[in-house]
């Protein structure tokens, strides 16, 4: 018994690595050993692609239709979009998405249903016969066969030995040797019986296992069918999906523009406006100064020159976006924003930075960085307006606009806190930066370093705004937007020369001259006062008011004593200034003496 299972196992330690076995190799030709080859890693490949491919099914396999449809994620999905449709107006946008949305939901639930169901059907099923049925089948006659051959080796070798026996008993002959020999005959008589039974099933088990392999050589392109009808019914699936998809978007979002044809909802809200270059912009709107860049400045112009950090504090998201949309829009509707300075000047830095090319171009980045190392003032400056010069044409109109504005803001510097210095240094980067490039560390240190020059640039453009940019400048050069003042143009003529006129009428003799008391001086003051000067940086505000407040002197000096000589007083003084003034400040003038001060004025 021992010796049996010890030349099996000797066997099975000759079995070759891809499953030959020297009792069926025997039997088969060069093309059916590379069949039997196959058989073991079909099998397992066939086994673990079925069991990987049944994980992936999302309904209750084996169930109809309507039962696996109740189990999909998806069909939950549109469940719950249909009760949470039932809580909205079905007349509300929302509403309407939500009731498309769950009908398409409902569809592709049923699409995927039919997808698995077909997958079952022509994929796992076969998968499933293969590699619990078929193989499993032939593998099960191999071994049978290698059985039966092992068995009858063992059989051939005790027949051998029981011949050589025999052989040598009949030699020796005689008395108890004649009853052994007899024996030994006999043995070897019923071991050549058992042999030749053996060796029949032997032959008939090979019959069997030589028919597998060959229909299995036969079947294998229809087993590899298999996978390709896999990726087929994906395909499938996947299109029917899409097309359903393509369909219920195309209607859900027809239906939602006309619910909501609001600027949001559009493919591109700031077409035309941010993000395009410009002279595209230009074009396109027919302008010389950017729609964003001359709406900014007067809505500022009009409400925000003396909000401290101004350009500095950040405004809230929704803000900037609704009124950069509007401003694409509609921008006759920007009324509303006017009370929100931060939100404006965030759109105005917004608008500069998204232009694809800064607005002191690419191409003059080294020459302004050249003149930012200059030390010499005369030099510094004669090499800026040099660079200037060579602007294209919108580029140098915007930013003389821009300049201008932003001298005009730094005079309110005592208010605002907003310096050249530092509104150089919140917008520098917003009006020039360095080509893009790829380098290491210390490419990037330049860049550092060439930010602080643009600063220094800009705060020199700033603080010499009219001796580069000379010439008065209308900031409403559109007239698309309402004018908010006198403030809205910048000479380069000096404060004191801005006055002549109302200086001296003011020293001219008034029909009923009398002082003015303390209280008549500060109102004076305040009303006559505030008239803006030149935007130059250099220029004191305190010397452009020196003219007024003179006026407002000489006119309380003459007048009469008495409540009712300050009365008169003060009228008279108001006609006078009244008079002479130009047209734009008498405008404003007006408008804020007999709108916020029409009790103290009865005479007028």
């Amino acid at each position: 018994m021992m010796k049996r299972q010890l030349h099996r196992m000797r066997q099975l330690a000759q079995t070759g690595s891809l499953g030959r076995t020297p009792e069926t190799a025997e039997f088969l030709g060069e093309d059916l050993q590379q069949v039997e080859q196959r058989l073991e890693p079909a099998k397992r490949a066939a086994h673990n692609v079925h069991k990987r491919l049944q994980a992936c099914l999302q309904g209750q396999s084996g169930a109809d239709m309507d039962k696996r449809v109740k189990k999909l994620p998806l069909m939950a999905l549109s469940t719950t979009m249909a009760e949470s449709f039932k809580e909205l107006d079905p007349d509300s946008s929302m509403g309407k998405a939500l009731e498309m949305s769950c009908a398409i939901q409902n569809q592709l639930a049923r699409i995927l249903a039919e997808f698995e169901m077909t997958l079952e059907r022509d994929v796992l099923q076969p998968l499933s016969r293969l590699s619990e049925e078929d193989l499993p089948a032939i593998l099960k006659h191999k071994k049978s066969l290698q059985k039966l051959v092992s068995d009858w080796n063992t059989l051939k070798s005790r027949l051998t030995q029981a011949a050589k026996n025999s052989g040598c008993g009949q030699g020796l002959g005689g008395g108890a040797g004649g009853y052994s020999h007899t024996a030994t005959a006999t043995k070897v008589e019923t071991l050549k019986e058992e042999e030749e039974e053996l060796k029949r099933k032997v032959e008939q088990c090979k019959d069997e296992y030589l028919a597998d392999l060959y229909h299995f050589a036969t079947k294998e392109d229809t087993y590899a069918n298999y996978f390709i009808h896999l990726m087929e019914i994906q395909a499938d699936y996947h299109r029917k999906s899409l097309s359903s998809l393509d369909t219920a978007l195309a209607e859900l979002r027809e239906n939602h523009s006309q619910a909501d044809p609001s600027p949001s909802m559009t493919a591109a809200p700031f077409f035309g406006v941010y993000g395009v270059s410009l002279a595209t912009h230009l074009q396109d709107l027919g302008r010389d100064i950017a729609l964003p860049i001359e709406a900014c400045v007067m809505m500022l112009l009009s409400e925000g020159m003396k909000e401290e950090g101004l350009f500095r504090l950040a405004a809230g998201a929704s803000v900037l976006k609704r009124l950069k949309q509007t401003m694409a829009s509609d921008p006759c509707s920007l009324q509303e924003f006017c009370s929100d300075p931060h939100a404006v000047a965030g759109a105005l830095k917004s608008y500069l930075r998204e232009l694809p090319e800064p607005l002191m171009t690419f191409d003059l980045y080294d020459d302004w960085m050249r003149a930012a190392s200059l030390k010499e003032p005369g030099a510094r400056l004669e090499a800026l307006q040099q660079v200037c010069s060579r602007l294209p044409q919108e580029n140098l109109s915007n930013l003389r606009y821009l300049m201008k504005f932003l001298a005009r803001l730094a005079e309110e510097q005592e208010v605002n806190k907003m310096t050249p210095s530092n509104i150089a240094i919140v917008l520098g980067p917003n009006l020039l930066w360095p080509p893009e490039k790829e380098g290491d560390q210390a490419q990037l240190d330049a860049a550092s370093v060439s930010s602080i020059q643009v600063v220094g640039v800009v705060e020199a453009l700033i603080q010499n705004a009219d001796t580069l940019f000379p010439g008065d400048i209308n900031f409403n050069v559109s007239g698309l937007f309402s004018a908010p003042g006198p403030q809205d143009k910048v000479s380069n003529r000096p404060a004191a020369e801005e006055l002549p006129a109302i200086a001296v009428a003011a020293s001219a003799p008034a029909p009923a001259p009398a002082p003015a008391s303390a209280a008549t001086k500060e109102r004076a003051e305040s009303e006559v006062s505030p008239r803006p000067g030149s935007p130059k940086v250099s220029g004191s505000p305190s010397e452009a008011a020196t003219p007024a407040e003179d006026m407002a002197r000489r006119s309380k000096l003459a007048g009469p004593r008495g409540a009712a000589g300050r009365k008169e007083g003060l009228a008279c003084s108001y006609r006078t200034v009244i008079f002479l003034l130009p047209t734009d400040c008498f405008v404003r003038l007006v408008n804020k003496l007999f709108w916020t001060k029409l009790e103290q004025l009865p005479q007028l």
